[in-house]
């Protein structure tokens, strides 16, 4: 059976039963048996993984695994390296200190495509890109973190988990490669020491 990369649209629920008329996961993927390792907010767009191999799923979406996970930001006002030191060293969070692994400013994502619906612009209001990667999975951390540090998320994209990645997948896109290349290549990748 496969892993599945799916590129999750904006406004879509990262499950597969349907509460209400919202879209789901079900509405992309058709595959039988198969369940995210780590769940995306509604309103952050990018990459999920699904699995049906339990232990894959397990060694992906657990904290001890401690894979990073790597967003991109649109967030209100300019990222200034004041904030983005600011996120490296830690900011306090209702559920204890977070810390991103990496912030840097970055120009808008090439080949990023249009979010339905837009963001929210406003005249006077500057927006700005940043790039982060943390290791944790609290419930909406990064946009919790961005917050914090005085930027709000108003775009929010997962583009990598570990060493998977979006690269060449629209919005609503999947990409299938079988369970045994993704153990090969979490392998390879848990195989090279970390920064």
């Amino acid at each position: 059976m496969p892993l599945i990369l799916l590129n999750k649209p904006f406004g879509v629920l990262c499950q597969f039963s349907r509460p209400d008329e919202r879209p789901t996961l079900k509405d992309y993927i058709t595959d039988a048996n198969v369940y995210p390792a780590g769940r995306l907010d509604l309103d952050s767009e990018g990459l999920v993984l699904l699995t049906d191999d339990g232990r894959l799923q397990a060694r992906i979406s657990q904290p001890e695994s401690k894979l990073p996970k790597r967003y991109w930001a649109q967030v209100e006002g300019f990222a200034r390296d004041e904030h983005l030191e600011w996120l490296r060293r830690g900011v306090d969070l209702k559920d204890g200190r977070a810390v991103a692994l990496e912030a840097e400013g970055i120009d808008e994502p090439q080949n990023l495509w249009p979010r339905d619906p837009p963001i929210r612009e406003r005249r006077k209001v500057p927006t700005s890109w940043i790039e982060l990667v943390i290791d944790e999975g609290r419930n909406r951390q990064v946009r919790r973190m961005t917050a914090a540090a005085g930027l709000p998320t108003l775009r929010l994209v997962r583009h990598a988990v570990g060493p998977w990645t979006l690269a060449g997948l629209e919005s609503g896109e999947a990409e299938r490669i079988s369970n045994e290349r993704a153990w090969q290549t979490f392998d390879r990748y848990r195989a090279v020491p970390l920064r």
